[in-house]
């Protein structure tokens, strides 16, 4: 420790030797920090506050009809990129001022002024943004605000339409190109339907579902078929009897009741048996009261309803033969009207004979039509699934583009981003740079630390020693002796003089800046009031 106290002490001595050197350039440096401090021209500075209220009713209103924008996002990136070259250089040119400029260097410098004076700032989550700019003159700094809360407010609604156009373009351009495509699917759905008509089934099922059917069909008409057969079968047997019995003792209308559980509606229960299918397939996949159940149970009704019709007619017709009293003709009615039945059960075992036979050729066809079946349904499935793609594709493209519609009118629309000046551009009438009290106690401080750094400089470049000790260390030379030199009275006084002379230029200096200090201040209490 008092090693270094001793260093510091021979580093303070040597700087003392080139004291009035460090005065003086201190006094250079303090006067020149002065002038240009009360050199500096005033700057007056020019606000604007605007609030962008992003809430609005038709948000809520229009939540599904329309893209909703993020305002509060789109205005954020607004705000950090407002200050861009395009938009200082039309700021420039509202504001006037370019009209001094002579010469792109005039030109570029003014826009690189413009670019560093202005200043947009945000209060964060209140959506509130102050716009500013500082000049020496106050109204150049009004009309400078004033353009650039015009330039914020016309570039958002400027990038909103544009964007909306940008979209609203493309979709249209895609529309057009799925219209083409769609038109040649169904060319190509057209022609293939059009080339294997006869082995596409129209009701929209595969080969196996259409032969399955045409094979519960077949065995169906084939069970009537027989059913027929054994009908009229057993009417030729009762008549081959009532011949051999010579006439029996039975009425007609006893015959009638009996035969007529023998009538038979082919087409009614044809029907009535696919209905009874379909519902029973239904009631696998719905409930009750699904509208589909409700109105085949009520086919179904009506069905039957239309088949105990037939049945009564068709008895009815019988008892309507003539009949007579029980002696006298009995026999000769049972007879025509067992011929008549079995006349009856021959027209309907021929019908049945007949669709049999339709059936069954229908069921070959289909078999045989098998072989090219797989292919033909694989080809129109994939006809169908590009059909069906290109058209969900361009019913969403229609759709997103009436969205892009709606939502550009909704960005543009009163209400959905307004902007609300709340200061209007106003220029502070007093000046609020530069600090001229903080410059002036920093030129002084700069002063003060310009004159210890030239003593302290100078004692470098041109040490003096004032130890023994110090110049051994230095020279690195054995010290044979010192010699002391006696300071007289004269010397004493002549060092006081210096003393005081020193100490009145470093006290001049200091209350030259006092001075300037206190001056300012005044000045600037009178501004205040």
């Amino acid at each position: 420790m008092e090693l270094l106290i001793g260093q510091l002490l021979i580093i303070v001595r040597r700087m003392w030797k080139y004291r009035w050197v460090g005065l003086v350039v201190a006094w250079v440096t303090g006067l020149v920090g002065a002038v240009v401090v009360f050199v500096l021209p005033d700057r007056y500075e020019a606000s604007a506050r605007i609030y962008v209220d992003t809430q609005s009713i038709l948000k809520p209103l229009m939540s599904g009809l329309a893209v909703q924008p993020n305002v509060e996002q789109q205005v954020t990136m607004l705000s950090r990129t407002l200050i861009s070259r395009p938009n200082v250089e039309k700021l420039v040119r509202m504001a006037d001022l370019d009209l001094k400029n002579q010469s792109k260097a005039q030109q570029e410098a003014t826009i690189e002024t413009v670019t560093g004076n202005l200043s947009i700032q945000s209060s964060g989550r209140d959506n509130l943004y102050i716009l500013g700019y500082r000049d020496s003159d106050p109204e150049t700094a009004k009309r400078v605000v004033q353009a650039l809360v015009s330039i914020f407010v016309e570039s958002s609604l400027g990038q909103t339409r544009q964007g909306t156009s940008t979209a609203t373009t493309f979709i249209n351009e895609q529309i057009k190109s799925y219209e083409a495509k769609l038109e040649e699917a169904e060319t190509r759905l057209k022609e293939f339907r059009l080339k294997n008509l006869s082995n596409m089934a129209g009701d929209g099922k595969d080969s196996a579902a259409h032969i399955a059917e045409l094979s519960a069909q077949l065995e169906r008409a084939r069970l009537e078929y027989r059913e027929a057969m054994n009908a009229r079968d057993a009417a030729k047997a009762q008549l081959e009897a009532e011949k051999a019995r010579g006439g029996a003792q039975t009425t007609a209308q006893s015959l009638i009741q009996e035969s007529s559980a023998n009538f038979s509606t082919p087409e009614v229960d044809a029907r009535l048996a696919d209905q009874r299918r379909n519902l029973d397939a239904l009631l696998q996949r719905y409930t009750d009261q699904h509208p589909d159940i409700i109105a085949t149970r009520k086919l179904i009704k009506d069905l039957e309803e239309q088949k105990k019709k037939e049945v009564a007619e068709l008895r009815k017709a019988a008892m309507n033969v003539p009949t007579a009293s029980v002696g006298q003709g009995n026999g000769s009615l049972a007879m025509q009207e067992l011929t008549r039945i079995v006349a009856t059960t021959e027209v309907q075992v021929a019908s049945l004979k007949a669709r049999v036979d339709e059936y069954t050729s229908r069921y070959s066809q289909a078999l045989s039509a098998m072989k090219t079946a797989p292919q033909v349904e694989a080809e129109a499935a994939q006809l169908n699934r590009d059909y069906a793609i290109h058209k969900r594709n361009y019913e969403d493209l229609v759709q997103r583009r009436e969205q892009a519609s709606i939502s550009g009118e909704l960005d543009v629309a009163s209400g959905v981003a307004d902007f609300r000046v709340i200061d209007p551009p106003r220029a502070n009438p007093k000046p609020v740079a530069p600090n001229r009290l903080l410059l002036l106690a920093g030129a002084m401080a700069g002063a003060l630390a310009v004159g210890l750094f030239t003593t302290f400089a100078a004692s470098q470049l041109r040490p003096v020693f004032h130890d023994a000790n110090d110049l051994r260390a230095r020279v690195e030379l054995p010290i044979l002796g010192v010699v002391t030199r006696l300071v007289t009275d004269a010397d004493r006084a002549r060092q006081r003089v210096e003393l005081i002379r020193f100490s009145a230029g470093a006290g001049g200096l200091l209350a030259m800046f006092a001075v300037a200090l206190t001056v300012l201040a005044v000045q600037l209490s009178r501004q205040v009031v």
